[in-house]
């Protein structure tokens, strides 16, 4: 049995749970999903999940209930993480913005909101390394991730610009995954790099 927290401050909860639900399902693997509101749960999660929402919130909300220790523990510990949309931003190293106090768990600088605002949003095709076809990626005022340190690997790009990476243990993109009813990113982040076409 595979433990999920989804941190549920903001953001997709229930569509990550579903999404990570079917990757473990494509592996023959039960996963028991757990909505993290407060401390306390992440220390019992074999993987988490950080879903979109407004930066600047979430960070306020992960400092002020101790999810931010635990969830940098648990990556210390090399377990993994998706970090997706605005928990992109909160996953980097440098959001580009003082509000936000990053988790520092991705060596890369974001640029929030750098495709628009919510009028703006699209879903793409999107070439993703390790995949035979392209992920319907959809993006809903998307960060962009404007550098990225000597370690993470740039998993995929949009005219030009990295939209997904992996650091270690964690995966982070800057579109929603959880938005569609392909399940290769969860696959990606949690399956050690065994993608099961959707």
């Amino acid at each position: 049995m595979l433990r999920a927290g989804v941190v549920a401050v903001q953001g997709d909860v229930s569509e990550h749970a579903a999404a990570i639900r079917r990757a473990g399902a494509a592996h023959g693997e039960d996963v028991e999903v757990h909505e993290i509101r407060q401390s306390g749960t992440v220390p019992d999660c074999d993987v988490l999940l950080l879903p979109g929402g407004e930066s600047t919130a979430i960070s306020r909300l992960l400092s002020r209930e101790g999810i931010d220790r635990e969830i940098r523990d648990h990556v210390a510990a090399g377990k993994p993480v998706l970090a997706t949309c605005a928990g992109l931003i909160v996953a980097s190293s440098d959001a580009n913005d003082d509000r936000v106090d990053t988790l520092d768990l991705i060596d890369a600088t974001v640029d929030r909101n750098a495709f628009g605002r919510q009028v703006d949003s699209f879903e793409a095709p999107l070439d993703v390394a390790g995949f035979d076809e392209p992920f319907p990626a959809v993006f809903i005022r998307a960060p962009v991730i404007d550098a990225v340190g000597e370690g993470v690997e740039v998993l995929a790009a949009w005219e030009g610009d990295p939209v997904a990476v992996r650091d270690g243990p964690v995966v982070g993109t800057a579109f929603h995954p959880e938005l569609t009813a392909d399940s290769r990113i969860h696959d990606l982040a949690f399956f050690e790099d065994v993608a099961v076409e959707a």
